[in-house]
């Protein structure tokens, strides 16, 4: 089993930044894929980015140019920094992991809002 914690959610003004941090415990060892998703209640929840074990990522268009995703082997983190939020960047920011034998593992989420 892998454990995903978050933290780094809050309240920010339009065109400020935030920087997620997820860190996995357990069978870290199994996973081969990290990331975010969000999700507004009544809503799927949509892809925000991914990295793999090899580093290549996934940015979602509608982030691209604003959000980059990292991570930490060493730590076993994933980073997801937010700049120039907008308002409609508010949402609830679920971690990921991806195990071997296609498991997936989820965080418990975050709460990120834009307002001013």
């Amino acid at each position: 089993q892998v454990q995903l914690v978050e933290s780094g959610g809050g309240l920010v003004q339009p065109g400020g930044s935030l920087t997620l941090s997820c860190t996995a415990s357990g069978r870290v060892f199994q996973i081969y894929d990290m990331g975010w998703y969000r999700q507004v209640p009544g809503n799927e929840r949509e892809l925000v980015a991914r990295i793999n074990i090899g580093g290549s990522t996934t940015i979602a268009d509608s982030v691209k140019g604003r959000f980059t995703i990292s991570r930490d082997g060493a730590k076993n983190t994933v980073y997801l920094q937010m700049n120039n939020l907008k308002p409609e960047d508010t949402d609830v920011y679920y971690c990921n992991a991806v195990s071997y034998g296609a498991i997936q593992s989820w965080g418990q989420g975050t709460q990120v809002t834009v307002s001013s």
